[in-house]
């Protein structure tokens, strides 16, 4: 895939998408959400607001139980411009093919953005209801032909 426009990370929406998270993906030419959407029925509408946005690549977090979320896999593998990615919720099921380069993950809610044996680990964080006293957060990434250019951004609340 090659874009010239950011990739949005969200996750752990757990049945909320805050206005200012759109806001903030507003741009973005795909969103990748990491899991944990939402239990209940209607928060598969979550996702179908993102894709008002851009194309959305997902997959399935521990809390993901309702019908809607059985075709979602639990873990997915794309490359944009040239980068190999895996994406999954928790980085304990992660199983990335030889020469990934970064690894999209969540579910502790706690942003992560690290280059660790020359793999990228990199958690939006959560943009949902908020856990303990972590901040509410997501995720940009610039895939560049050298580089990847990263943020971890904080919703204004």
């Amino acid at each position: 895939m090659k874009l010239d426009t950011p990739v949005g990370v969200i996750a752990d929406t757990h049945g909320l998408l805050r206005d200012e998270a759109l806001a903030l993906l507003e741009g973005c030419g795909l969103i990748v959400h990491l899991g944990d959407v939402g239990h209940r029925d209607e928060d598969h509408r979550i996702l179908e607001r993102l894709e008002d946005i851009a194309p959305v690549r997902r997959v399935r977090g521990n809390i993901d139980t309702a019908a809607w979320a059985a075709s979602m896999p639990e873990t997915d593998d794309l490359v944009v411009n040239g980068w190999p990615l895996h994406l999954v919720h928790r980085l304990e099921d992660a199983n990335p093919a030889p020469g990934t380069r970064v690894i999209l993950h969540a579910h502790s809610h706690k942003p992560r953005n690290e280059w660790q044996n020359e793999r990228l680990l990199f958690n939006p964080g959560a943009a949902g209801k908020r856990r303990f006293k972590l901040p509410i957060t997501l995720g940009k990434l610039w895939f560049g032909e050298a580089e990847i250019k990263r943020a971890i951004l904080h919703l204004p609340l």
